[in-house]
This record gives C-alpha cells, structure tokens and sequence, in this order.
C-alpha cells in the first residue's frame, strides 16, 4: 500500500520530483526516465508506471533548459520501441499460458483481457494507438507477440506509435507546461491526461459489452 501510495504522489508531483531527480543526477536523468519508459511499455507487471504524465513533465523541464530536448526525445523513443519489442518476444516465448494467470498484486488480468479485446477489434493498427492509452500500452505489444503477429508489421506499427507518442506529449509539456495556470494545477493536468486517454478503452469496453448483450 505505502509504494501505491508514493506512485500516486510521485505521478500528483511529477514536475517537482523529475526537477529533484535532475538537480541530484545530473545527465543520469536520461537512463532513469529511459528505464522507466522502458519498463513501463516493456514488463506486463509495471503498468503502473507513469507515462504520458512523465512524459508531459520532463517536455516542461526541457524547456526551461533542464534537459536538452533533442537528447530526451531520442533517449525516450528508443526506450519505448525496445520495450514493445521486449515485450513482444515475452509475449511469443509465454504463449497462451498467460491467460491463464489469475488476477493477482503483481498481474492485471482484466487490463489483460482488456488489452486482448481492443487488439482483437483493431488489429495491428491497435499498436500505434495504445501508445496513448495507459495500461494498455502495457499489454497491446505483449498480446501481439501472443498472437504470433508477423515482427515487421509489428516493429512498423510499434515504431510509429512510439514515435508519436513521445514526441507528442513530450512537445505539448515544452510548449504549456510552464503556463502558469497548468503549472499551477499541474495534478489536475496529469488526472485529466489519464481519463482523456482512458477513454478508447472505455468505449471499447462499453461497445463490446453492447454486443455481448445483442448476441445474447
């Protein structure tokens, strides 16, 4: 309960955390958030991890000279595309085995089943788009590398998303994340980047369920 805890106070306080961090390793900043990055889009057990959050946070800090921008897009476009490509080959070595886990602490099997269906409902293009969505991000690579999807059209669909996905984010914190208002209410921006990119998978979810019942 204490680590669930501090990830919700970290990812509330991301722009004074990430500037502690900097403050205290210098050009280490790079590795941590490339090993967070990684991590979160690389291991079906760390879908907690902050991502859009993060990202939206070290774009502020670059642009008040913290980071060098170039330098961090870089950094963290190679660690998303080396954690979906991880995460791939985990998901092909483990097979179906998978589904059959329970939900338990260390493994979401209804953001799973969840990550399934809204692959199942759009095919390899649902790689690029749950760059945006958390926790799906987290399983959309791994339930690809499951279904044996052929590696070139998920390393391209993998690649541009990821692509998208940092620049995207990490510019939108480098052109107003230091106005004042956000700055200010900077927990508020981070809740509201999470629901608004929760909200495909919710109305997957719904839609499914619809369908469910008009089957029945």
């Amino acid at each position: 309960m204490d680590i669930v805890l501090y990830l919700v106070q970290f990812v509330l306080h991301l722009d004074v955390h990430l500037a502690e961090l900097v403050a205290r390793h210098g050009v280490l900043i790079y590795a941590i958030l490339f090993a967070i990055v990684f991590c979160e889009t690389g291991l079906v057990v760390t879908p907690f991890l902050p991502g859009d959050s993060l990202l939206f946070a070290a774009g502020a800090l670059a642009a008040v000279g913290s980071m060098d921008p170039w330098v961090l897009g870089a950094v963290l476009i190679v660690a998303a595309i080396l954690g979906n490509t991880s995460n791939y080959w985990i998901g092909r070595y483990l097979g179906p085995k998978v589904f059959q886990w329970e939900n338990s602490r260390w493994f979401n099997r209804h953001a799973l089943d969840a990550a399934h269906a809204f692959y199942e409902k759009y095919g390899p293009v649902a790689l690029t788009i749950a760059r945006f969505m958390p926790i799906v991000r987290t399983f959309a690579p791994f339930v690809a590398g499951v279904g044996h999807m052929k590696h070139s059209v998920f390393q391209l669909y993998s690649v541009l998303g990821g692509i998208l996905w940092v620049v995207s984010f990490i510019a939108l914190g480098y052109f107003f994340g230091n106005i004042p208002v956000i700055k200010a209410n900077l927990a508020l921006v981070m809740i509201g980047v999470i629901v608004v990119s929760l909200l495909p998978l919710v109305w997957t979810a719904v839609a499914r369920k619809r369908g469910d019942k008009a089957a029945g």
